[in-house]
């Protein structure tokens, strides 16, 4: 096992520089970038919601009045390079382009990135005065509390509930309960968020739970019991309104999985030697069925971490890292779009390769070792 471990560590290496590289030259050929950003914000016609050059956040975002002025030639060929440039000077331009490190060859960005971000030095933002990594750990607690309490509670619920309607297959419980799952399948998960809002949010009806933050205003002033309250109260809405798909899609998995294992000739011998319902179930069939639902719990963890709580994040006013991604991207702060890419990769490839452990736990015939990765 420990050969096959470190087959898949070292492998996670060219994994991660494919990732990467891959989305550095998507950006490449990307239109628009941060020094055509900025060249909006000083001419004036940025229009995004998302724009953050404020007065600490850029070297260059005071300078906007002394930078124009320049013309003739050089004027014109930055005019060719950057639409909008017209008016300002060449150098100023060329400062820019030295701020955000495009003064250098793609190649060379490319392979700075990687060997900077090896030793997890991601750097500062291009238009936030903060580095990166103490960007990452500010929405970092959002995120953790989306996606680790959402993962655990659809587990929680719908493999209990999967194996009830395997065993009660084609019964009235196993039909209703069906109903229910595929309604709540059908239903987006951020269109739930909104009728939540509006039913006990003090959208329209009742004011039962809180629509900002993970804690209270007076937080600091709570017991510990009553942080505890405080943090789960917040987090009631946004849990129901994320597990809602996730609870649907896994409780029919769990389902299919126990009843291909029910209809096999080793329960048939299992239950003719005379054992309990419960300990064929438990004791042969779990660990079978149970590979194909392990199998999608990466996916299903990785997406309700970051990508799954974007939409949600933005309804309850909940800042993590899916909507800091989100801005990241619109606001063209490239540092930050690579970093967070980074880290989503990594911990993408650890969370299937503890995945794939996970497979010998449960059941020990599986054997890693023997087989190439």
């Amino acid at each position: 096992m420990g050969a096959y471990i470190l087959r898949r560590v070292l492998l996670m290496i060219p994994t991660l520089v494919g990732i990467m590289a891959i989305n550095f030259i998507i950006i490449q050929f990307a239109p628009g970038g941060p020094v055509e950003r900025v060249i909006a914000q000083l001419q004036g016609t940025d229009v995004s919601a998302t724009a953050r050059i404020s007065g600490g956040g850029s070297d260059f975002s005071a300078t906007g009045n002394e930078a124009s002025g320049g013309s003739g030639t050089a004027g014109d060929a930055v005019t060719s390079k950057y639409r909008g440039a017209q008016g300002l000077d060449p150098e100023f331009i060329k400062e820019l382009e030295a701020q955000f490190g495009f003064d250098k060859p793609p190649l060379e960005r490319f392979l700075t990135m990687l060997w900077n971000y090896a030793r997890f030095d991601f750097g500062e933002s291009y238009f936030r005065d903060i580095r990166i990594i103490d960007l990452i750990k500010e929405k970092l607690p959002v995120s953790i509390s989306l996606g680790l309490w959402m993962t655990l509670i659809s587990y929680m619920i719908s493999i209990p509930l999967g194996i009830r309607k395997a065993v009660k297959d084609g019964s009235r419980f196993d039909i209703w309960t069906s109903g229910v799952v595929i309604v709540a399948y059908a239903i987006p998960g951020f269109l739930f968020a909104v009728l939540l809002v509006v039913l006990f949010a003090g959208g329209s009806f009742w004011d039962f739970f809180p629509l900002r933050g993970l804690t209270s205003d007076n937080w600091d002033e709570l017991t510990w019991y009553g942080k505890i309250i405080d943090y789960f109260w917040h987090l009631v809405l946004p849990l129901i309104a994320l597990s809602l798909s996730a609870f649907a899609t896994l409780t029919l998995l769990t389902k299919n999985s126990f009843l291909d294992e029910i209809r096999k000739q080793y329960v048939v011998t299992a239950r003719a030697k005379g054992l309990a319902e419960n300990q064929v179930l438990y004791g042969h069939v779990f660990r079978n069925a149970m590979l194909i639902v392990v199998a999608g719990f990466p996916g299903a963890f990785i997406s309700a971490f970051f990508a799954g709580s974007l939409l949600i994040e933005q309804i309850f006013s909940l800042d993590g890292l899916g909507l800091l991604s989100f801005e990241s991207v619109i606001d063209r702060d490239y540092a930050v779009v690579f970093a967070t890419l980074y880290i989503f990769a990594l911990m993408g490839l650890v969370v299937n390769l503890i995945s794939d452990l996970t497979y010998t736990w449960i059941d020990p015939r599986i054997d890693f070792e023997s087989r190439e990765v």
